[in-house]
């Protein structure tokens, strides 16, 4: 408020300043007029006159002169309307003194913000700057969650930022809070149970295993919480559960599942191969043929892995089964070849090699 009240003091002193001339009389009217000055030249010339000091032609000739400017003096300012032009001008400056702050107001109410609260200097240097660091920006979202904290769109957007700055702790409550105020979802509650594991080293405790659990009655099929669910259960020293968990997964994952390499390369962890290397169906079929025919039916389905894998050479896992094929078909030197030709085709995705090579090393195959 005293800021606002020195303004409105210049600015009414700078009104005043401009149109204080406005409200003043000329300075004939207000000193005298030039009629006056020539009268006063006429008595000096008598008074010359009557002292000797001029001639009585010289004194004649200087009052038809002053005489005659004494006219036209008088002639102009009859002329000039000079008490109706300063009710004019006095007239203007009161409309201006009283109109332009009314104008101004008046503008600024509709175009303005005059709602708008005070916006201290020290609080400029925390507003929002994409150039500035993430713990910055971290601060002023959870400034403002502090003040709203029913704003489940600002714990959604804050609880994986906090997740990947490394602050579990911090990300649990967020992702807690996101389900509170943003509602529930098998995808929040996977976000919840994550950090509750990354929070605890790694380890998929009884909570983040609930948290999974909570997941899977939405949606049976979020993969995260079935990989952290077979995670829970190697740790626990079931690895054929695991297994079992991580292979049904990859049963009914696309081929261009993103996280795919990650359950492969967890069930090769535990020993479990990856997919059977027939179906029940064919399985069932195979059992009733003769060993001639049975090992045709299984040598062409390897031969066709073989052909898909050189025209799509990413698939990890099915590199692994044939050359488990290969091996159990007594072709080593072919299980070897395929190794090579696999390191090949992933040579330069890091992750994806290093499965491969875990996976040929379990299967004996480390040249």
């Amino acid at each position: 408020m005293t800021l606002w009240f020195v303004f409105a003091l210049m600015t009414v002193a700078a009104i005043f300043a401009v149109l204080w001339p406005l409200g003043r009389g000329s300075s004939a009217q207000a000193g005298g007029s030039e009629a006056v000055v020539y009268r006063d030249q006429l008595a000096e010339i008598d008074r010359d006159v009557a002292t000797g000091l001029i001639g009585v032609s010289e004194a004649e000739a200087a009052r038809v002169e002053i005489g005659r400017r004494l006219l036209a003096a008088a002639d102009g300012q009859r002329d000039l309307p000079a008490r109706s032009n300063l009710g004019l001008r006095r007239a203007s400056a009161i409309v201006a003194l009283v109109g332009l702050p009314i104008v101004a107001v008046t503008f600024y109410l509709a175009l303005g913000s005059p709602r708008l609260g005070d916006f201290p200097l020290a609080s400029r240097t925390r507003t929002a700057d994409v150039n500035q660091p993430l713990d910055n920006m971290v601060a002023q979202v959870v400034a403002h969650l502090e003040k709203n904290p029913t704003d489940g769109r600002g714990w959604t957007v804050l609880a994986p930022v906090l997740a990947r700055l490394g602050r579990w702790d911090d990300a649990v409550g967020a992702y807690r809070n996101s389900i509170t105020y943003a509602g529930d979802s098998a995808e929040r509650r996977s976000d919840l149970g994550e950090a509750l594991a990354a929070a605890a080293g790694g380890v998929v405790t009884a909570e983040a295993k609930a948290e999974f659990e909570h997941a899977l009655a939405q949606n049976a099929d979020e993969p995260r919480a079935n990989y952290y669910l077979g995670l829970a259960a190697e740790q626990d020293g079931r690895q054929a559960d695991a297994a079992t968990i991580w292979r049904a997964m990859l049963a009914k994952a696309p081929a261009d599942a993103p996280w795919r390499p990650l359950v492969e390369a967890a069930l090769t962890r535990v020993g479990g191969p990856a997919a059977p290397a027939l179906s029940n169906d064919t399985m069932a079929a195979a059992r009733d043929m003769n060993e001639a025919d049975r090992g045709t039916m299984i040598r062409g389905m390897v031969d066709r892995l073989a052909t898909r894998l050189k025209q799509n050479g990413h698939d990890v896992e099915g590199w692994l089964r044939l050359m488990r094929a290969y091996i159990v078909m007594g072709e080593r030197d072919k299980a070897v070849g395929a190794l090579t030709d696999a390191r090949q085709a992933v040579a330069t995705d890091a992750e994806r090699l290093r499965q491969l090579n875990e996976g040929a090393k379990n299967l004996g195959l480390d040249g």
